[in-house]
């Protein structure tokens, strides 16, 4: 449009007097405009990583109520509160691709050792989740989740649960786990679903998805979910995929038999046209620690092919599970109780036994993997066996006087629990090829934990505590593996990207203010497997929804977490 010189002017100041009113309007408190000035928060001088992975940048990012309002010089402006974070890494806040304190933050809402990591928002739902649960998993809920009695149905109500009647200061948000609508419609036995009852499995996904599930998430060393055939992933996997949820899998196989499991997901992503993402990617047996690269070449080739495949870790060469990952998947079958049952009967015990003592290619055995001096002890429920949190399973057995495979099926027996172990079946050598590569995000695995109280009366793995700083630390800036703006895009906009996650995950104005400022010098993990109860340092401020939740590196009492949905959610006004 070529207008007369003289309306120029007169063009700009109109645009600036409008600009200016809507800076000044409820309806858009977002605006950067200069004429700005109070602000509810400033944060100065920061060293700006964005979550692109671009270079950082010098400047000020001020937050009005829940969200980002303005970035750049904002020397003229002032807030209520300001903070000097000369120095210091300014970012998104960090996304948990897998968090489990699906219960502990109900008894603690604060949720302490993640924050002191940085992160704001935990994804829940591996295998299984909080809802949708029928009369039958209601009665049978307390005793997998730490006496809980859930006062809703659906996975909806639960996060609006945590969020609001609970208090919790992260953000949270949730997967389906595929095992949920299984042991819904199904139980906990091993048959395949008539196609009646796959179609009402199906509408259970759908239903999570219009409510905001990310997707549909399977975990398929544990039952139920071991039950579930490939065809029945890929059909709940397009449940998912008509509402643009993806689907992500805890595989069949992590050990020896790794890169069948991973056909299996690259045949789920495929058939069901689905972006698919591998739960903490690893190669947890010695046999196949030095073919990493070829994992690596066929995810590659996936991708080149046209497939949205992309994995997230977590940053130690051990993991954490139950005892019952030493078990075969048939002695589940049919719930904790009837696993206990077997486990007492002579005859079938015997079988057991005979089974853990082989490397089967039908299931991932762990006892083998790592052997029981690679089995850590961690989580007991009853107090007269927390004596063997910290000691392995070797070391327990022989205390004893009994084999370790008696051992393990006496503690669980007795503990009422499958048992919290560690188990060393990983290699560093794969945790430092995995941690940079472009496809991979990062998580803990973890529940949410406090160095105080009850939490003290067992043991948890260190990554609860210490995974995102020990990225930032170890891998970044000690080992040079990676530069910070790229370990910080991986730990935010990466993820909120695999997720379809709306304004979150990056720093840009309109976004919601979840921000860290951290000092890149200090930051690192403190929690060892000798002593994880101990905090990571250099997290100094952290943001979430705009409400100061860390302050100082301290936490603040403040609960502004939020039910982060995904793009199925019927409530989106676009």
């Amino acid at each position: 449009m070529n207008l007369p010189r003289i309306l120029l002017p007169l063009l700009t100041l109109f645009t600036a007097m409008l600009l200016g009113a809507c800076s000044d309007s409820d309806t858009n408190p977002t605006s950067s405009d200069a004429a700005q000035t109070s602000y509810d928060v400033i944060i100065r001088n920061g060293t700006i990583y964005d979550g692109s992975g671009e270079p950082p940048y010098q400047g000020d990012l001020a937050i009005i109520d829940e969200r980002i309002a303005a970035i750049g010089d904002l020397d003229a402006s002032s807030a209520e509160l300001e903070i000097d974070a000369t120095g210091k890494a300014v970012s998104p806040g960090f996304i948990n691709m897998m968090g489990w304190g699906v219960t502990s933050l109900i008894k603690d809402g604060r949720g302490v050792s993640d924050l002191t990591q940085g992160i704001t928002l935990e994804v829940f739902g591996e295998g299984n989740s909080m809802g949708p649960l029928n009369e039958k998993m209601k009665a049978e809920f307390s005793r997998g989740w730490e006496g809980v009695e859930p006062s809703w149905t659906t996975l909806d109500e639960y996060l609006i649960y945590m969020t609001q009647d609970v208090g919790i200061s992260p953000n949270v948000a949730s997967f389906i786990g595929a095992s949920t609508p299984r042991e819904y419609v199904l139980g906990e036995v091993d048959v395949a679903p008539t196609p009646e009852q796959m179609n009402q499995m199906q509408d259970l996904v759908r239903d999570a998805m219009r409510d905001g599930a990310l997707g549909v998430a399977s975990s398929l060393i544990y039952t139920p979910g071991a039950f579930a055939s490939t065809e029945e992933l890929i059909g709940l996997a397009k449940a998912a995929g008509e509402y643009g949820g993806i689907y992500i899998s805890h595989m069949r196989n992590e050990g020896k038999n790794v890169f069948e499991a991973a056909d299996e997901l690259l045949t789920i992503a495929r058939e069901a046209n689905v972006h698919a993402e591998i739960y903490h990617l690893k190669m947890a047996h010695k046999k196949v620690w030095d073919r990493f690269p070829e994992m690596v070449a066929k995810i590659e080739a996936a991708r080149e092919e046209g497939l949205s495949i992309t994995a997230d870790i977590y940053p130690y060469p051990a993991g954490s599970t139950g005892l019952d990952a030493i078990m075969p998947p048939w002695a589940n079958e049919g719930g904790f109780e009837k696993w206990v049952e077997r486990m007492k009967d002579p005859a079938t015990r015997a079988k057991l036994k005979a089974e853990m003592d082989i490397d089967s290619d039908d299931w991932e055995n762990m006892l083998i993997a790592g052997g029981p001096e690679g089995v850590l002890l961690v989580g007991f429920q009853n107090q007269a066996l927390q004596k063997y949190v910290g000691m392995t399973l070797a070391d327990v057995a022989k205390e004893r006087g009994t084999s370790p495979k008696d051992t393990a099926m006496d503690l669980v027996i007795e503990d009422g629990t499958r048992v919290s172990a560690v188990y060393f079946t990983q290699s560093e050598k794969v945790v430092r090829q995995a941690v940079t590569l472009p496809w991979v995000s990062f998580c803990t695995d973890s529940e949410t934990v406090a160095a105080e109280g009850e939490f003290l009366n067992n043991s948890i793995h260190p990554r609860g505590y210490g995974s995102f700083p020990r990225i930032m630390g170890k891998y970044v800036r000690e080992e040079g593996l990676m530069t910070l703006e790229t370990a910080i895009r991986k730990a935010t906009s990466l993820p909120a990207a695999n997720l379809s996650i709306r304004q979150r995950g990056s720093l840009k104005e309109g976004y919601y203010a979840d921000v860290l400022v951290f000092d890149p010098e200090t930051i690192i993990d403190k929690a060892t497997f000798e002593k994880p109860h101990q905090y990571s340092v250099g997290m100094e401020q952290v943001f979430v929804n705009g409400q100061q939740v860390i302050a100082d590196s301290v936490h603040t009492g403040a609960k502004p977490g939020q039910v982060v949905r995904g793009p199925g959610w019927t409530g989106w006004q676009d």
